[in-house]
């Protein structure tokens, strides 16, 4: 069963495209269909004195879907693109996996509507390998396809996750965490933590909830997220590695003290940047469809595109999909039942609140108690408004606590028939007798100079 790659996919296509996947004919032997513009396909076979064989095909597509073209609208409109024909080929069964450096979005979308779900999948995910200290690389997913998902999504990723580390990275038993803002169980969101008390239930090798600093520690194999976070916390590590190279080349460039140095050390640090070669990985494969899809870089090299295809015909002879159905039809109904974590979620916020709420205090006191941010979150004027200490269990007078800026304009409309200056007297003489009243309620301060002189 041969790869089908989309040779006109990528800053470089097609020939970085056509380089790679004859590098992975070369060295292993898979069998690839190139699709595209049959012309510049064999352009570049003659440019690398390489032609047509019985393993390298060409397969002609009159379109090309580019980086520029919107997803929903290469779907409709380009039907004869090298992307689509690439999957006709994968849902016939007659090509295994889909490689592809172009348009990531239509690569998502073609996947998900032209091959569909595995039986158990409800949200297909992407998963990338990143570097660690450890023995093995780790694997983090989802790396950008679902930005919200549900605690079921997160338990369906685990499981995806761990087939791939162990089917296709060679990791006899990875263990699998839950990424999150602390390793206790009380922390996260009401989704981590429901997703958490499921895979606790599981019979994965899960260790917990894991942080941002375990991602390199070489302590986990699963890193388990969803989009918007996984998406996140990827381009972060890319942006420091791109940091951390130039502050060393900086260093080393910068006198003859550091070129010695270089020189030194630059066995050390080729091992360092071999580790770190994101082109060992080639692409990410997006886990939950019927039959595999690799999502390369969009500015690929020949080496990234051959062990892309690599990665590909792995998964495919190692049957990675079925493993995946097999394992999630294993998980057994009762570790979804879940609603007490549902109804505790919020505890934590309830004992606070129930803490520091005044105990001899009037409604009007306790919702000003509950609601603190509605006076504090808008364009204001200054005004005299009564604010509540939790503390102290009392209420004090400030003078510069502000008032919504629409709440005034209303009072100018109502009262514009009385003048705007008789407004503000009738206002001010008004707050002074509801702080003496609160005041002398409450027993915070003495009685006003004002009321002395009186008696």
């Amino acid at each position: 069963m041969y790869i089908a790659v989309d040779a006109m996919g990528g800053d470089y296509a097609p020939r970085a495209v056509v380089e790679g996947a004859i590098q992975a004919v070369r060295e292993y032997g898979i069998e690839v269909l190139l699709v595209g513009n049959r012309e510049a396909i064999t352009r570049e076979l003659t440019y690398a004195r390489e032609k047509e064989s019985s393993l390298l095909t060409i397969q002609h597509a009159s379109q090309t879907i580019t980086m520029g073209d919107s997803p929903v609208a290469a779907l409709r409109s380009k039907q004869e693109s090298s992307l689509h024909i690439a999957f006709k080929h994968v849902k016939s069964g007659e090509a295994g996996a889909v490689v592809s450096a172009g348009n990531s979005g239509a690569v998502l979308a073609l996947a998900v509507t032209s091959l569909g779900r595995l039986k158990g999948v409800e949200r297909p995910a992407i998963v990338t390998v990143i570097p660690t200290s450890g023995e093995h690389r780790a694997c983090l997913l989802d790396a950008g396809a679902n930005i919200e998902c549900k605690p079921q999504h997160l338990v369906q990723f685990a499981v995806m996750g761990e087939v791939y580390a162990r089917v296709v990275r060679g990791v006899r038993s990875p263990r699998i965490g839950l990424l999150s803002n602390g390793e206790e169980d009380s922390k996260g969101t009401e989704t981590t933590r429901i997703a958490n008390e499921i895979l606790k239930k599981l019979s994965l090798n899960y260790i917990g909830y894991v942080e941002g600093r375990d991602l390199n520690s070489g302590n986990v194999d699963v890193i388990v997220t969803d989009g918007f976070t996984g998406n996140v916390a990827l381009k972060t590590m890319e942006g420091f590695y791109d940091f951390l190279q130039g502050q060393l080349r900086s260093l080393f460039t910068k006198n003859w003290q550091g070129k010695l140095a270089y020189l030194l050390l630059r066995r050390s640090f080729a091992n360092l940047r071999a580790s770190l070669d994101a082109d060992e990985v080639g692409g990410a494969p997006l886990l939950g469809t019927k039959g595999l899809t690799i999502i390369a870089h969009g500015a690929s090299t020949p080496k990234a595109i051959k062990n892309a295809i690599r990665v590909a015909d792995e998964s495919v002879r190692r049957g990675m999909n079925q493993q995946i159905v097999d394992n999630l039809q294993a998980l057994p109904e009762m570790a979804f039942v879940t609603t007490e974590l549902k109804r505790g979620g919020r505890n934590l916020w309830t004992q606070i609140r129930e803490r520091f709420r005044p105990r001899d205090t009037d409604s009007t006191t306790s919702e000003t108690l509950e609601q603190p941010q509605m006076q504090e979150s808008k364009d204001v004027h200054d005004v005299h408004v009564v604010h509540v200490v939790p503390d102290a269990n009392v209420v004090d007078v400030e003078q510069d606590i502000q008032e919504p800026k629409g709440t005034r304009k209303t009072r100018e409309l109502q009262h514009g028939q009385h003048g705007q200056h008789e407004y503000d007297a009738q206002h001010n003489a008004k707050d002074g007798q509801e702080q003496r009243a609160i005041q002398s309620d409450n027993q915070v301060q003495p009685a006003q100079p004002a009321q002395k002189e009186e008696e």
